[in-house]
């Protein structure tokens, strides 16, 4: 990942065992330099455009695929909000069996993880209880809506309003089938790894623009312990040597 070419250095004393004086410096890299997007800024979506990552896809991949170059990897994680990839990043299929696998053993990853809702419409295409809301399995509907403008008991809080209630009339579906279904173990995982393919991406023509700014931030100020502007010294806290 080109990322470390953008970090700045700085001298720090050296702990090697070869060295030969106490005074002696290696450059490293300035890990603690880092830089964000503002809040502000993730906000405007008029920066941003959604990408849907493929199969398979690499950040490397995702650079080359959006920005024309592979070096920006950093570029896609930075500004799609990644800081973990290893969990934020969708896996492969075939990373993702393993994981299920593992995680659940062969005998459990097609057991039953929760119950989710179906869809369910009235005569008239009226959306009555919307799909994927999670339940407990005995999960139904109250039978029948009333057409008087009472409240429904709605524990899990459907949010059908009085107004509503008062002309969609009688749904003509019954028992519990009707209204939940079952997701698996593996099914549940396959959701989550899924919900990670879409993130957001920096518009091409804001991609300079934010490289001159983080370089800038990178940039070191004056100081007594600057030598360039991407390069310090840190205290030597030796008193003695070699």
């Amino acid at each position: 990942m080109s990322y470390f070419r953008e970090l700045p250095n700085l001298l720090y004393q050296s702990n090697l065992l070869e060295k030969v004086s106490s005074q002696e410096y290696i450059a490293v890299k300035n890990l603690f330099r880092r830089v964000k997007l503002q809040d502000s800024v993730t906000d405007k979506a008029t920066l941003f455009k959604d990408y849907v990552i493929l199969e398979g896809q690499r950040p490397d991949v995702v650079a080359e695929t959006f920005y024309g170059s592979a070096d920006l990897d950093w570029v896609v994680i930075l500004t799609a909000g990644i800081t973990n990839i290893k969990d934020q990043w969708p896996l492969s299929n075939y990373d993702l069996n393993r994981y299920v696998e593992a995680k659940y053993g062969l005998t459990e990853m097609n057991e039953i993880h929760h119950y989710e809702t179906i869809e369910v419409r009235d005569e008239k295409n009226r959306l009555i209880l919307p799909a994927g809301q999670r339940v407990d399995k005995g999960f139904t509907l109250p039978q029948p809506f009333s057409t008087s403008k009472r409240k429904l008991n709605n524990p899990i809080g459907i949010g059908l309003s009085e107004a509503f209630i008062s002309e969609v009339g009688t749904v003509q579906h019954t028992g519990t089938s009707d209204y939940v279904t079952g997701i698996s173990n593996y099914d549940y995982e396959v959701q989550l790894n899924e919900d990670k393919r879409t993130i957001r991406l920096m518009k091409t023509q804001y991609l300079q623009q934010y490289l001159r700014e983080m370089r800038d931030i990178m940039a070191y100020d004056e100081s007594s312990q600057y030598i360039t502007n991407s390069l310090i010294s840190t205290e030597n806290t030796r008193l003695i040597g070699p």
